[in-house]
């Protein structure tokens, strides 16, 4: 008799896929992560932003600096603007009244060596044209010399005040004694002795001035006046000669400009 056989009634498939279950899948290894196209991550420094905060108050500084300067600057022209219209401020004025030549001699020594003495009475006018301001002068130093830079005698005159519209006759007696003249100014001087028009001079006078507005004073600035133009002969006799003064022109200009001021 045969055996008939009947299937279990467990179905097949159950043990077989409690048998071949795969396991939960583990992550992925950082290796396997890495993208060759992607940059890298870099972390920003953190005192980034403090160099940006730095930046930004140093251009806030200098443009308020730039801004207070440039109202400072236009302040300072506008009171320059209102002082001219109130005061219209000029400059003094020099003019060369008289020049005499007293004594004029060039003589030579043994050894070859020229020797100039000179005596010259100057006297130059100062003149103040403004209705508000008074000029101190402090002592002047006047030299004579020639077109060639050969200077003929040096002189002075003390400190002076010059009022409003007023004008001050400034005297000085020049002089040099023995002084050595190399070989080249004594062939000039004589060459320039010998014209009609005579001896060209140039005059020379450095000071210091400060001026006083109202209640205002300036500080002292060095001026030089420079006046040229003048020609002269050499005495005969003792009679002294009148230089030619007709043509002579002078100019002040700022030794040193420490003041704003112009006049």
């Amino acid at each position: 008799m045969t055996d008939r056989v009947y299937p279990s009634s467990k179905p097949k498939g159950t043990a077989a896929a409690a048998t071949t279950t795969n396991p939960p899948p583990f992550p992925a290894a950082k290796s396997q992560l890495y993208n060759p196209t992607r940059h890298p991550y870099r972390p920003q420094p953190k005192h980034h932003r403090r160099h940006r905060s730095r930046r930004s108050c140093v251009c806030i500084c200098c443009f308020w600096s730039i801004l207070l300067l440039t109202f400072l600057l236009l302040l300072a022209a506008i009171a320059g603007a209102a002082v001219y219209l109130l005061y219209r401020p000029h400059r003094p004025t020099f003019t060369v009244s008289t020049l005499r030549i007293s004594q004029f001699n060039l003589s030579t020594t043994l050894d070859d060596t020229a020797h100039l003495t000179s005596h010259l009475n100057l006297t130059i006018s100062a003149k103040n044209p403004n209705k508000n301001l008074i000029f101190f002068y402090d002592p002047i130093t006047i030299i004579t010399s020639t077109s060639n830079q050969v200077t003929i005698a040096n002189g002075s005159f003390p400190s002076f005040t010059s009022n409003p519209k007023n004008t001050t006759l400034i005297r000085s007696s020049l002089s040099s004694s023995s002084q050595i003249v190399d070989v080249d100014s004594v062939t000039s001087l004589k060459s320039d002795l010998k014209k009609k028009t005579g001896l060209p001079l140039k005059i020379l006078v450095d000071t210091k001035v400060r001026v006083k507005m109202e209640g205002l004073k300036s500080k002292k600035v060095g001026i030089r006046i420079t006046c040229d133009g003048i020609h002269g002969q050499a005495p005969k006799g003792k009679s002294p000669s009148i230089a030619s003064t007709s043509d002579a022109k002078c100019k002040v200009d700022l030794r040193i400009k420490i003041w704003k001021w112009t006049f």
